[in-house]
């Protein structure tokens, strides 16, 4: 008799973020470990925070189906975020 799958496991919207989120952090490390300071690597991995950070506020704070102008903010504030940490990293 077969053990339960993965998938089982997975019973909404939140259990699926929560696998997103630990597979992005488990790439952001295999791209970040011991693998230099390449900027375009760094853009990368804060490309990938920011996805988190949209997925947890998304799901997690339940903004999904907050109000248009709250999720407009939101979603505005992770592009800036990513934005604004890229330009200090590449030329600071």
């Amino acid at each position: 008799m077969p053990g339960p799958s993965v998938l089982a496991f997975v019973r909404g919207r939140a259990d699926v973020s929560w696998l997103v989120l630990i597979a992005a952090t488990v790439v952001s490390f295999a791209l970040g470990a011991d693998h230099g300071t390449g900027s375009a690597m760094a853009v990368v991995i804060l490309g990938i925070a920011a996805i988190k950070i949209r997925l947890v506020g998304l799901d997690f704070m339940e903004l999904r189906n907050a109000p248009k102008p709250l999720r407009i903010a939101f979603e505005g504030y992770c592009v800036a975020l990513w934005a604004l940490l890229s330009a200090l990293y590449l030329f600071l």
